[in-house]
């Protein structure tokens, strides 16, 4: 057993080395964006290819007669017979702070028509995740800015926070927003002067998506002054299977250049559902066997080896983070099928979003039931914790009341008090897309919901009341907004200075 351990060890090192010599083979067969070889007996797993005209492939199948590989480029001026070469590399991306505001594609050349990356240094797009010993726990928040989410459902630097639900239920904004949301946080970071603070940059992965799609989320981006924060990584469905395939551990591969340099990033995978199918179509071209709905055997490891790619490390292992928002796209809401419930058992908690919520215009449609978060409550800061404690119970009791109340009018007191509170809570958490708030005045509006601020207004003007108070406290109370957010917990003094301004706002809003 050992000996086979040593001969992977050796091959894995000859192949991050280069020290292979080159293997000569020919094209026996091309289909469909693979070629089988012929005559590399050298060949290694994921190792790269060299094509005529400058054409790369990648070896996937190593079998006893030929090799099967994908092809990374234009196939058509390929033909039976041509000559093909091992390199001895593992397939590699330009890394680093050069690759912030551009476009790239799957093999990181830029697409964006802004000239070269400024970008030395490479990293291999395959690559083992942090151990267990170099991890260190997720205690750091990581702000969306939504509502609904920092306080019930919260996210730590180095999490790996799944987004799920049915098409068109809003799954890709939450993740734009959380993008928005950091850079928001770095502008004012990075003015504050503070030399303990650290931005976070972003990393967003597009996959199998229309090539308009990824222009509308790159003119948001850029609307917001996130751009200049964010790699934008593109795969988009009029490009082959393989380059969907590699696009996610390309974006990784980019994520890691900030892990293991002391600095914080995030990866949306936006999204794995396509990620999946590019994997399964190169896997049924290749002959590999398939399993259930069609998908290899080896799915499941597809995205595992992906996602644990995320985390959080210690100071002898980079002192950054990696946090990673996969994005699944449901049917109907079924959640126990394969490729959902595969990526909920890597994941470390879901955001679950429903089509009925959504249609009802209750937007992020966030289901408080099925949505969790395994970090829970230590990636939150203590102002979050004292103002959000109870919220996601007493909204969970209301989901449930509004369901049987629908039978019934006779209604007792205590529920009728329960079912107004919560559809209180519901229209609070309501947030247009794109526009994420600060922690500080999430922190100020839930204080005001928990004081009972919001009792006494009408059910249909509480929106109204949400963004007038946003608005009261932005513009007249920034001084208080500073002090929540340089405290981080609302103590006595904290809370006299806000019964004070929820007053004071109170007595305008009513008049």
């Amino acid at each position: 057993m050992s000996t086979v351990i040593e001969q992977i060890e050796q091959s894995i090192a000859k192949l991050q080395s280069g020290a292979v010599k080159k293997n000569i083979g020919t094209i026996r067969s091309l289909a469909d964006g693979v070629a089988k070889v012929d005559g590399l007996s050298d060949a290694m797993y994921n190792e790269m290819l060299e094509f005529p005209g400058g054409v790369i492939g990648i070896a996937l199948n190593l079998e006893e007669e030929e090799v099967g590989s994908v092809i990374l480029g234009d196939i058509s001026q390929l033909k039976e017979g041509d000559e093909v070469k091992t390199t001895g590399k593992l397939l590699s991306v330009p890394v680093g702070k050069g690759l912030l505001g551009r476009v790239v594609d799957a093999l990181g050349n830029p697409v964006d028509g802004k000239g070269p990356l400024e970008s030395s240094e490479t990293y291999p797009i395959e690559k083992l995740a942090p151990g267990i010993i170099a991890r260190k726990s997720v205690s750091q928040p990581l702000l969306t800015g939504i509502m609904a989410i920092d306080s019930m459902i919260p996210i730590g630097r180095g999490q790996r926070e799944l987004i799920i639900g049915d098409r068109g239920t809003g799954k890709t904004t939450i993740a734009i927003d959380t993008i928005i949301n950091q850079a928001q946080i770095n502008k004012v970071g990075l003015a504050s002067g503070d030399a303990d603070f650290r931005p976070v940059y972003s990393i967003y992965v597009a996959i199998g998506q229309k090539n308009s799609n990824v222009a509308r989320t790159i003119a948001v981006l850029e609307n917001a002054g996130a751009l200049e924060y964010t790699i934008i990584v593109t795969a988009p469905a009029a490009d082959n299977p393989a380059n969907q395939y590699l696009a996610p551990y390309a974006g990784a591969a980019m994520g890691e250049f900030f892990l293991q340099n002391g600095m914080d990033a995030l990866i949306v995978y936006d999204d794995l559902s396509k990620h999946a199918v590019a994997y399964r179509q190169i896997s049924l071209i290749l002959k590999r066997p398939a399993g259930r709905e069609a998908y290899p055997g080896d799915v499941f490891y597809l995205h595992s080896r992906l996602l644990e790619r995320a985390a959080r490390v210690d100071e002898k292992n980079g002192n950054g983070s990696l946090t990673a928002l996969p994005i699944i796209e449901t049917q109907e809401g079924d959640v126990s099928a394969y490729i959902p419930t595969n990526v909920i058992s890597i994941t470390d908690g879901q955001i679950f979003l429903e089509t009925d919520l959504f249609n009802q215009g209750i937007r992020p449609a966030v289901s408080v039931g099925l949505s969790v978060s395994r970090v829970g409550s230590a990636a939150q800061i203590k102002a979050t914790k004292q103002v959000a404690g109870k919220l996601k119970g007493e909204l969970a009791q209301f989901r449930e009341l509004a369901a049987f109340a629908q039978f019934g009018s006779d209604l007792d007191a205590g529920t009728k008090a329960q079912l107004d509170r919560g559809s209180r809570i519901v229209e609070i958490f309501k947030q247009p897309a794109f526009s994420p708030q600060p922690i500080e005045v999430l922190a100020g509006i839930l204080w005001g919901v928990q004081q009972n601020y919001f009792d006494s207004i009408d059910v249909s003007k509480i929106m109204d009341a949400a963004t007038s108070l946003r608005e009261f406290l932005t513009t007249r109370k920034d001084s208080l907004l500073t002090e929540i957010r340089t405290k981080a917990k609302i103590d006595d003094a904290l809370e006299a200075d806000l019964k004070k301004a929820l007053d004071e706002w109170k007595t305008t809003f009513s008049a």
